[in-house]
């Protein structure tokens, strides 16, 4: 017990210094946005977004932004067999669920589809491509929380390739025959291009990097806030939509390219509770590299309950690598502040 206690009393230090510093910075800070129109993103306001290249699609598959550093996602050359190079880079890091909410819809896809891995895995275009394919989930994300994560299991280029939300009016077929940015192409659908653009309504908007083969692409659907949250590789890139109350969407992804595929590693859902927000709330306090469950002193029956229930939540934005200290300065409430909490923070852009 005497070992634990360092530990246990360090947690409660973080989540203690963060209630102060919300507290602190309230009156002059804009917490969480949800009553704003337009959306947060990690291009906004980090200084490494302002020098990227045009977000225009490329003939030659994106590289090095894959979440793990498997020898199979490192960079390889760009060969003319796309489908021998998919079944040498394959991997499974980072797909550790077993139980899964909703897979991919048979029933509600386009014709250059085929689903494979329990529905979980959608191929695209399986011998070539002559326009723009697209899948929706089985289930109807209903009143409360979700969260999902797809998997680029293939290379990623071409006209786009696509992850997002849109309502039963999206007509998935529609374009099988034009090459196009499908999800965002009207009011009923949002998505996220590989290049980091965003679209919606027609408009596109640079939102965060690119994104490549085996990167991890998460989606948060917060109905009871009404808010649309994208994450890359497990870390938050902003908020891209709010007021989506009282709307009902399906998850949503799309591809122009030839051999292409992704992978749904996680699927969610939570109703809006007191215990979910409290969860939330314990994961923005502790610092990223800090496990929730591991750290707080609570009792091994109710740690099992949180993992099974609420796990997903308590490990948002969670990363296994501990900042180095020469990055790091000021007390502990400075540097327990999260890329969740900071993302939400960052500037509203309206559309």
């Amino acid at each position: 017990t005497m070992a634990r206690r360092p530990r246990s009393s360090r947690a409660w230090h973080f989540v203690l210094s963060g209630v102060r510093r919300e507290a602190d910075g309230r009156a002059g800070t804009r917490g969480w946005g949800y009553d704003s129109d337009g959306q947060h993103s990690d291009s906004d306001s980090e200084p490494e977004f302002s020098s990227l290249s045009p977000s225009i699609p490329s003939a030659i598959p994106v590289t090095g932004e894959s979440f793990c550093n498997c020898e199979s996602q490192s960079e390889a050359p760009f060969c003319s067999s796309l489908h021998a190079l998919h079944r040498v880079r394959d991997c499974r890091c980072g797909e550790e669920d077993e139980y899964f909410d909703w897979v991919w819809d048979d029933l509600n896809k386009s014709t250059a589809t085929l689903l494979t891995c329990d529905n979980r895995k959608v191929n695209f275009h399986m011998e070539y491509s002559c326009g723009t394919a697209a899948i929706r989930g089985n289930k109807e994300l209903a009143d409360g929380q979700h969260f999902w994560e797809i998997k680029m299991t293939s290379p990623v280029y071409g006209t786009d390739m696509m992850v997002g939300i849109g309502t039963s009016d999206v007509n998935l077929d529609k374009y099988r025959h034009t090459f196009c940015s499908l999800l965002g192409k009207d009011e009923d659908s949002w998505g996220l291009s590989y290049t980091g653009l965003l679209h919606h309504k027609g408009d596109k908007t640079n939102f965060s990097s690119r994104f490549g083969q085996g990167s991890i692409i998460g989606v948060h659907l917060d109905t009871w806030h009404g808010t649309l949250t994208f994450f890359k590789n497990r870390k938050c890139i902003g908020v891209a939509a709010t007021k989506l109350q009282n709307k009902k969407f399906y998850p949503m992804v799309c591809s122009t390219a030839a051999k292409s595929s992704m992978k749904v590693i996680r699927s969610c859902a939570s109703c809006t509770s007191l215990q979910y927000l409290c969860c939330f709330r314990l994961r923005q306090l502790l610092p990223d590299y800090v496990d929730t469950l591991d750290v707080l002193p609570l009792p091994p029956g109710l740690k099992q309950v949180l993992h099974n229930k609420l796990g997903w939540v308590l490990s948002m934005n969670y990363s296994t690598s501990k900042p180095s200290s020469s990055s790091s300065s000021g007390s502990d409430s400075d540097s327990s502040c999260s890329d969740a909490e900071a993302c939400q923070r960052k500037r509203c852009r309206r559309t």
